[in-house]
């Protein structure tokens, strides 16, 4: 009579561990954390800012500047107006340019996701291993320079990237040398650095400079 005898099984791996190792590398980032929250507070303000749309393309607002001087002139109380709305429209320009060529897409947004999470605001207590081969953070740092030099000098995105910025302020500077400002309520007490970057310079760039300085 032969008996019957259970074999050991393990658990099967969950798709939950990964979310769960992925969520406490996100949670052991106090820098990415407060980066995050920054970013999204800063730019929920700086739409709460944005001028209406109305106003920037009124036609009855609109005449030939007299001079260099004069447009050089509206150009910069244009800016001081629309600034939110100028920095949505060059980001449209942008978003519209990567998204009609998707590698370009794709390798930005790798490459970005790269600084973030392998240098950036990953934890220091948790190294970068490739095969076995655990990689300094000096030597994920010069990588990574040298992956960005690449990608930006040596590839087409870079050529997008630039020919899409002069394309986004070639408009910007036209619109703000024809749009007169004289009906428009400028203030001249706006304190500079409080728009849709503003999250550059507060505690989150303070955190990450701080992450970022301790690996050097």
């Amino acid at each position: 009579m032969s008996s019957t005898q259970s074999l050991p099984i393990s658990d099967p791996p969950s798709s939950t561990t990964g979310n769960a190792a992925w969520s406490s590398t996100i949670s052991a980032t106090p820098a990415l954390r407060a980066f995050l929250a920054r970013l999204t507070e800063s730019t929920r303000r700086a739409f709460a800012r944005r001028r209406p749309w109305y106003e920037l393309i009124d036609r009855t607002a609109f005449s030939k500047p007299d001079s260099l001087t004069d447009a050089t002139s509206r150009i910069r109380k244009n800016f001081n107006y629309f600034r939110v709305n100028y920095l949505t429209l060059l980001s449209g320009v942008l978003a519209f340019s990567l998204l009609s060529h998707p590698f370009s897409l794709f390798t930005i947004v790798s490459l970005l996701c790269a600084w973030l999470f392998l240098y950036l605001f990953r934890p220091a207590d948790q190294p970068v291993v490739i095969n076995g081969r655990t990689f300094s953070d000096k030597e994920i740092l010069g990588i990574l320079v040298i992956l960005t030099v690449f990608v930006v000098f040596l590839t087409s995105v870079g050529s997008l990237l630039m020919s899409a910025s002069l394309i986004g302020l070639g408009i910007i500077c036209v619109h703000g040398a024809f749009r007169d400002p004289e009906d428009l309520f400028l203030d001249d007490q706006e304190i500079p650095g409080t728009g849709l970057f503003s999250s550059f310079t507060g505690a989150a760039t303070s955190a990450a400079v701080a992450d970022v300085m301790a690996r050097v």
